[in-house]
């Protein structure tokens, strides 16, 4: 079994007690101890998916859709400790239940454990979002499900689990969000004929969770650059 766990906010440290396997980003690697190295890494040439169909499928939406991002599979046989890191920046660890799942950016995904189940999900129109019409999505599938993010800066985390309110975030600045289900945000845009003459205020689009919509959302204090056009559009991704 796996844990995974921060250090000095910057790194993650995992803990292998046994054989287990993690997925990392490609060359996170930066330091490790074991009575001999008992852990060695492989270059994941299609995807972490279960099977040669899943993973052939996945390569290509990962492909097609932007989400595409080197992995490497760290092998473990026996007890160890190794740490990972990517750029200095910060890194928040989850640990998923059974069935619940984290949508997040691929950029912003440093590692995950094999007790999580990998896919890519259509969530809303390119336009809105720099990263565009998918997220990647790992669900909950054993007792050991980890997952670490990284963020530029220390994250904020909002929830509305329990509250009943309405969660807003920019798209570019939202890394993650976690829930039982999907539950993908509306995406709102406000428009109006300021925008067409240099005056916009800089916020026309947002993801909205409404309090039907029960997540905690992990959001960095930085964007990415956005590629807005400049439509009037309100839609809801179901």
């Amino acid at each position: 079994m796996v844990v995974f766990e921060t250090v000095n906010e910057l790194t993650l440290k995992v803990t292998c007690q046994g054989n287990d396997t993690i997925f990392t980003k490609a060359g996170a690697f930066i330091a490790g101890e074991s009575g001999t190295k008992n852990y060695k890494f492989e270059k994941v040439l299609l995807g972490p998916e279960g099977n040669i169909g899943q993973a052939l499928l996945g390569s290509f939406m990962r492909r097609a859709t932007g989400e595409n991002i080197p992995l490497m599979k760290v092998l473990m046989n026996g007890d160890s400790v190794t740490y990972y890191a990517n750029l200095g920046q910060h890194v928040v660890v989850y640990q998923l239940d059974y069935g619940e799942m984290i949508s997040v950016e691929s950029e912003n995904l440093l590692a995950f454990s094999g007790d999580c189940k990998y896919s890519i999900r259509f969530i809303g129109v390119g336009m809105f979002s720099q990263k565009g019409l998918c997220t990647t999505t790992l669900t909950g599938n054993g007792a050991n499900a980890y997952v670490a993010v990284i963020c530029d800066g220390n994250p904020l985390v909002l929830s509305n689990v329990g509250t009943g309110t309405t969660l807003t975030a920019d798209p570019d600045a939202v890394v993650c969000w976690i829930g039982n289900g999907p539950c993908d945000p509306n995406i709102t845009a406000d428009v109006n004929w300021k925008t067409f003459i240099g005056q916009s205020s800089g916020e026309s689009y947002q993801f909205e969770w409404s309090q039907h919509c029960p997540v905690t959302v992990i959001i960095q204090p930085s964007e990415r650059g956005g590629n807005y056009s400049g439509a009037n559009v309100r839609m809801s991704i179901d």
